[in-house]
């Protein structure tokens, strides 16, 4: 998204977590409380890369669009325009969905 208001620095990304899921397979209501923590989402901005220690610049592998799996207490939870996303660094990723 070139019109993202936030550009991320280094090599953090920014991810927006896929919703919760609302009943179980059973079709049981869930809570707020008893839904588990998504682990999904997709990139919606990503920074410039991470810079060595002999200023070379290593570009991020993830791009935006791609639909990721992270840990489920990763990254720092933000908030645009009444949005909630994730933003964390590229090692907090553990692989892209196909």
């Amino acid at each position: 998204m070139a019109d993202f208001k936030i550009k991320p620095l280094g090599d953090r990304v920014i991810v927006k977590a896929k919703e919760a899921e609302e009943t179980t397979k059973g079709g049981i209501i869930l809570p707020d409380t008893a839904k588990e923590k998504p682990i999904e989402g997709k990139i919606v901005a990503v920074g410039e890369g991470k810079t060595t220690d002999d200023g070379k610049l290593i570009k991020l592998t993830l791009k935006v669009g791609d639909v990721v799996l992270y840990g489920k207490y990763s990254g720092t939870e933000i908030k645009i325009d009444g949005e909630e996303y994730l933003i964390m660094r590229e090692s907090d990723v553990y692989g892209i969905v196909n």
